[in-house]
This record gives C-alpha cells, structure tokens and sequence, in this order.
C-alpha cells in the first residue's frame, strides 16, 4: 500500500460524510474510553493517540482519555489491551514495533498482534531520519559521519525507543551494511531517546520524523540522511538513504490503533469511522504533516493486509540480521 501526501489529500472527501448518531446511542459508550499509549508522554504515539482522543471526544457523549503505559517496548500496554473487556472502551495507538516488529523478533510475547487484536485503522507512516548531535559529532554531512565512525570505532553510540524498535532495527540494519560499530542505548520512547540525543548522552540515532522535525528544523540536531524512497517535503535538504549509497535501505515506521480481537463489529465499525475522520480533519492532517507524518486513516481491512505484510518483512530483516531481543 503507498502512502503519500497527495493521497491524502485526495482522501479530503470522506468528510463529506457527517458522522451521525454517534450522541444517540446508549449502548457504546457507557463510560470514558480509555486511548492506552504504549510509551512515554511525547513521542510519536503519544501524538497520534492525544489528537485522535480529542477528535473523538467532540463525536460522543463519553470523554476519550489518552493513557501512556509504557514498558518492554509497549508489551505492557499491548498486553493490557488484550485482557480489557471487549466493549470498545478500551483502544491503543501504537507503533511498528508493537504491532509487527514484536511479533518479529521476540517468540514469546506476551500477546500475539494479529489473533489478539481487532484492527480499527492504520493512523500514520513517517520515515525514519538518521540525526546527530551537532557537538558531539561535528560531521556536517553523510560522509562526514562515516569519516567519524571509523575514527570513533567501538566508541559511538546510539540512542532508541527500545529494543525491537523501528529505530533500532534500522540502525541495526545501518550498522550491516556501513560496517560500523555503534553501541545501542536503548530509552522507554521515541522523546527520552531523542532527550537523551540532544544532553549529549549519545552521539546520533534514527529516530521518526515526526518526532525530530522540529528538533531539526531548530537546529538543534543534525539530520543527515532519511529512509522514505524519496526526500522528504518536510526536510527536503536531507538526502534519502539511496543517495547516500544504501541499496534496499526504504524504513517507514507507522502508528495504527487497534481493539481488544472480540469487540462487537457494529461499535468496531464505529471506532474506525471515527478515527478516520479524527485524523481526516484539516486540522490534523495540517499538524500531522506539520510534523512529518503522512496521514493514511485507511480502512480496517486494508491495515489488518499491511499489518500481516509487515510482520512478514520484519521476520526476513531479524533473520537476514540476525538481531536477537536483548
């Protein structure tokens, strides 16, 4: 499935369709419903999960609370959504790593993405973008930085949201084909780890777009290289990973939202639609693309076929890398 912005746009039209009779039922919601975030306040679930919340909130008579529960790489909260009571009161926005790479890499996860789980809409994609910390690595470009790698052999390191991450698989993947030797210091979440990037305490990561834009276009970090197919709008000054001699080097990560596998479908096509149209607003997809993510908002259906494919892909990249959970 590919995703771009002029996609996007052209989806503008589904807005054309109010959303009706979302106040009048009393059958869903009853209570709050409750938006778990598998990892810390700021990072690029967090994000998603606290627009659509409030969308969603202005569409029914129930408040719609984001909630971060981080830990193990977002096992904990992904293993909370599959003991929660199959209502639809309850719902997680979460990462590639929660819903594919997980399955990927770790044989005895606490929950299985695809059999536990009711797919409601695969929210955003972002690429990864591989940044620096402008003192603690003085290389102003691509080469540049492999110049320093191979003088600091052994004494780099890098910072991720965690072990199993869309990041950490790609620096992994990085660290292959470049031949370097970077350590992984892994944090709990996309905003600790680019923290921990900007006080110096690591010398580069990959990191989503969305969550370093700004960072970047600050000045405050250094990007030297994206892993989208082509340059990025957002940065478009940023060479893809392909010009900087990568081959096969096409990382998107991405956020989707999920239920617990059992929800009635009649409350589950509900939650799609207004999800879809959460993210579909003019406002969401201008601060979504403000920050360097695409919105997609597809169909249940549709991201349940991507979902599947990735985790397949992910199974080829651990085996291919022979990345093993820490």
């Amino acid at each position: 499935m590919k995703v771009t912005r002029r996609g996007t746009l052209l989806a503008a039209p589904f807005l054309a369709a109010p959303t009706q009779g979302y106040a009048q039922d009393a059958v869903w919601p009853t209570r709050p419903v409750t938006m778990l975030v598998p990892f810390v306040a700021g990072g690029p679930s967090d994000i998603v999960a606290r627009l659509i919340a409030a969308r969603m909130t202005g569409m029914v008579s129930q408040p719609v609370v984001a909630e971060n529960r981080p830990g193990a790489n977002g096992a904990v909260a992904a293993q909370a959504l599959s003991r929660a009571a199959p209502d639809g009161h309850t719902l997680l926005t979460g990462s590639i790593g929660v819903f594919a790479i997980n399955a990927a890499l770790r044989p005895n996860l606490p929950y299985d993405p695809v059999r536990d789980f009711a797919p409601v809409t695969l929210a955003v994609t972002t690429p990864n973008v591989l940044i620096a910390n402008p003192t603690a690595m003085p290389a102003r470009d691509f080469n540049g930085m492999m110049e320093w790698l191979r003088a600091n052999s052994g004494r780099a390191s890098y910072s991720t949201s965690g072990v199993g991450s869309s990041e950490h698989m790609t620096m992994e993947l990085f660290k292959l084909r470049t031949r370097s030797d970077i350590q992984h210091v892994p944090y709990q979440g996309g905003a600790a780890a680019a923290t921990a990037l900007l006080a110096g305490d690591v010398q580069m990561t990959f990191q989503n777009l969305g969550t370093v834009a700004p960072h970047i276009q600050a000045g405050r970090m250094r990007a030297l290289m994206v892993t989208s197919a082509e340059r990025h709008p957002t940065i478009p000054d940023v060479p893809t990973a392909r010009e900087c001699g990568l081959q096969d080097f096409v990382v998107t990560s991405w956020q989707a939202v999920m239920a617990p596998a059992a929800v009635p479908a009649p409350v589950l096509a509900r939650l799609e639609t207004m999800c879809r149209e959460s993210l579909r607003h003019p406002e969401s997809v201008q601060r979504l693309n403000g920050i360097g993510f695409d919105v997609v908002a597809s169909s249940a259906a549709d991201y349940r076929r991507f979902q599947e494919a990735e985790i397949a892909r992910w199974r080829e990249v651990v085996r291919e890398a022979n990345i093993r959970a820490e």
